[in-house]
């Protein structure tokens, strides 16, 4: 009697070697008569690594230029082995690669890499986060100035925030443009703002206290607390000039007002 034939289960015993070469190929693999199982699932299995790594080429080219494609790919596998994939979208493969990076040996020398990638990472989310119209200043002129600090916003799907320690945002931004790249000199820390108010992700250099500030605004926190977290961080923050920019930016869609 023919045995049962259970997709799930047999998934199941297929797919855990298809990122790890030391595993051997499952008992009840079959190929066509005359063909070697062992040869074949080892192809397949080349094929499904080699478009993994294709795919976080995709989702970190600024990281790929850096690195160059030798270095990229070979720590890319690396991930691979380590990091199955969870999702059937493969744009949300390679989510961990920043963290991945941050505790490569060999890519010690490079401290930013792993902040240039969560940039990326941030910049592929903003990409694919839902539309919605972002936040009009008349919005926030409207409330009444006595109740300002206790307003809370709502933000925009699409808003990210990156801290570093590094110039991460320049990094990024030389590495994804065309052209020749050209040298970076400077080490200040550099907080990316990612927004997508329209159809265009825009990555930007956030300014003294500013990421303090959106994080705390973004978490649900009101007006008034954000503004001590940030003034907390640095004495130079400039409040309305972050309102300003935040909201031509499109970080928020609306506002809550009370308590």
């Amino acid at each position: 009697m023919k045995p049962e034939y259970r997709p799930l289960e047999y998934a199941a015993a297929f797919a855990p070697g298809l990122t790890n070469p030391e595993t051997t190929a499952p008992e009840d693999v079959v190929a066509a008569r005359g063909k070697g199982v062992v040869k074949r699932y080892n192809v397949y299995r080349n094929n499904v690594t080699v478009s993994l790594i294709d795919a976080l080429a995709a989702t970190y080219p600024a990281v790929q230029r850096i690195t160059g494609v030798e270095f990229f790919r070979a720590m890319a596998r690396f991930h691979v082995r380590a990091t199955p994939p969870v999702s059937q979208l493969l744009f949300e493969y390679g989510r961990d690669f920043p963290s991945f990076i941050e505790s490569y040996e060999y890519a010690r020398d490079m401290p930013w890499l792993a902040d240039t990638a969560h940039i990326e990472r941030a910049w592929l989310d903003a990409y694919h986060a839902a539309d919605a119209a972002p936040l009009k200043a008349e919005a926030l002129v409207s409330v009444d100035p006595s109740s300002l600090a206790h307003v809370r916003f709502v933000p925009h799907p699409a808003a990210r925030i990156v801290r570093s320690r590094y110039p991460a945002v320049a990094i990024f931004a030389m590495n994804r443009a065309d052209g020749p790249v050209s040298p970076q000199f400077s080490s200040d820390a550099e907080d990316a703002l990612v927004t997508r108010p329209d159809e265009d992700v825009i990555v930007s250099r956030l300014p003294a206290g500013g990421a303090a500030f959106l994080i705390a605004l973004i978490e649900g926190e009101p007006l008034g607390a954000a503004a001590e977290a940030a003034f907390e961080e640095t004495d130079s923050f400039d409040l309305p000039a972050n309102l300003a920019a935040m909201i031509s930016a499109g970080v928020f869609t609306g506002i809550q007002q009370g308590e």
